[in-house]
C-alpha cells in the first residue's frame, strides 16, 4: 500500500473576522470568512476550497476516463456550483453540482451514451466526492456539443 501525504501550512493572527494564510507546496492564498456568512471576504474560503477540491478532482477523473475511452474531444469545461444550508444557526454544505460541457468532434449515440455513464462514474471514482459521500450530496449534470 503506498500513502501520498500532502502538507499544509496555516496562519491566523487574529479572531472571527481576521483573515489568514494558508500555504501548500503549490498554493499560497489569503483566507476569511465569506461576506454571504458576515465575514470580511479577504481571498478565499474553506467553502469555496471545497468546491474547487471537488471540481478539480471531478473534471480531471472525467478527462482521464473519456480519454481512456478514446472518444476524441475538442474541449472540456466545467461550472460548479456549492450549496451550503444554515439553519438555526448550524452551517452545513449540502450539495455539491457539477455542470461539465464536453466538446466532442463527432456526435453519435453511442459516444452520447458512454459519455454520461462517464460522467456519473467520474463523480462516483473521484477522490474527493469519495471522501464527502454519506455528508455532501455530489451531483454531475453533462452536456454535449460538437
Amino acid at each position: 500500500m503506498a500513502e501520498h501525504v500532502f502538507h499544509l501550512k496555516a496562519h491566523w493572527p487574529g479572531g472571527r473576522n481576521d483573515s489568514g494564510i494558508i500555504e501548500t507546496k503549490n498554493l499560497q492564498t489569503k483566507v476569511s470568512i465569506p461576506p454571504e456568512m458576515d465575514g470580511p471576504g479577504i481571498g478565499t474560503n474553506p467553502d469555496e476550497m471545497l468546491l474547487g477540491a471537488a471540481a478539480a478532482c471531478y473534471i480531471i477523473t472525467l478527462a482521464a476516463m473519456i480519454e481512456r475511452s478514446k472518444i476524441e474531444t475538442v474541449d472540456l469545461t466545467m461550472e460548479s456550483v456549492g450549496i451550503v444550508d444554515v439553519t438555526d444557526g448550524v452551517i452545513t454544505y449540502k450539495k455539491i453540482i457539477h455542470n461539465p460541457v464536453v466538446t466532442i468532434k463527432q456526435e453519435n449515440k453511442k459516444t452520447k451514451s458512454l459519455l454520461q455513464k462517464l460522467a456519473l462514474k467520474a463523480e462516483k471514482s473521484c477522490m474527493i466526492s469519495r471522501a464527502l459521500k454519506g455528508n455532501v450530496e455530489v451531483e454531475a449534470i453533462l452536456s454535449i456539443s460538437n
